[in-house]
């Protein structure tokens, strides 16, 4: 519930109090007078790996391979509906939020004509988020876990850059990310444990 009430409160300052935008939107036109062609395809990559295309697809096939690897049907959906309820839970405040994106025509080198109402919080960055905490709770504690928690922390940081690196995002956009991601997961895994032990049980009457 914290954190729920953290994101709404960030979101409710960053879009009515119009200072705030303006600082921040100087921290996009900043890195848009740094783009290098090496940066732009990175961020790119990370932007179509992450995003509403490619994103269900490698979640699907991750989940199959948990499937596959731990002959648990189960283990495979619980990987898809964790990696996938911060995503979720973007959209929520998307809707509540409704904060306009940068405008592109402000910035140095536009690499993106996105547009819109959407921009708090960062669907991109809150599933890159989901995703390793997804691999955090299929692990069990030890050194892989704790490798993965490293990684996965250090691809959703790359993946927040990212979306300031192209323009599409505010700085308080991806910092939220990570809390509503965090919230959302919590929350599912709430239910899951005990949706999952239920549904456990009854396999094996």
């Amino acid at each position: 519930m914290f954190l729920l009430l953290l994101v709404l409160a960030i979101g409710l300052s960053v879009k009515y109090l119009p200072g705030i935008t303006t600082a921040e939107l100087g921290i996009d036109q900043q890195l848009s007078r740094m783009h290098t062609a090496p940066l732009d395809a990175f961020a790119r990559v990370l932007e179509f790996v992450f995003g509403p295309l490619f994103g269900p697809v490698l979640v699907l096939l991750i989940g199959l391979g948990v499937w596959l690897v731990r002959r648990r049907a189960l283990d495979g959906l619980a990987f898809m509906l964790l990696a996938c309820s911060g995503w979720v839970f973007s959209e929520v405040f998307k809707l509540i939020i409704a904060r306009q994106r940068p405008d592109q025509s402000l910035l140095f080198d536009p690499l993106s004509p996105e547009t819109g109402s959407n921009s708090f919080p960062s669907g991109h960055t809150c599933f890159a988020v989901a995703l390793a905490l997804a691999f955090y709770f299929l692990l069990p504690p030890g050194k892989w876990r704790g490798l993965v928690t490293i990684l996965g922390s250090l691809t959703a940081i790359a993946v927040a850059w990212s979306r300031l690196y192209i323009g599409v995002h505010y700085l308080s956009d991806v910092i939220a990310s990570f809390a509503a991601s965090l919230a959302g997961v919590l929350l599912f895994a709430a239910l899951w444990n005990r949706m999952g032990t239920a549904i456990e049980a009854r396999q094996r009457q």
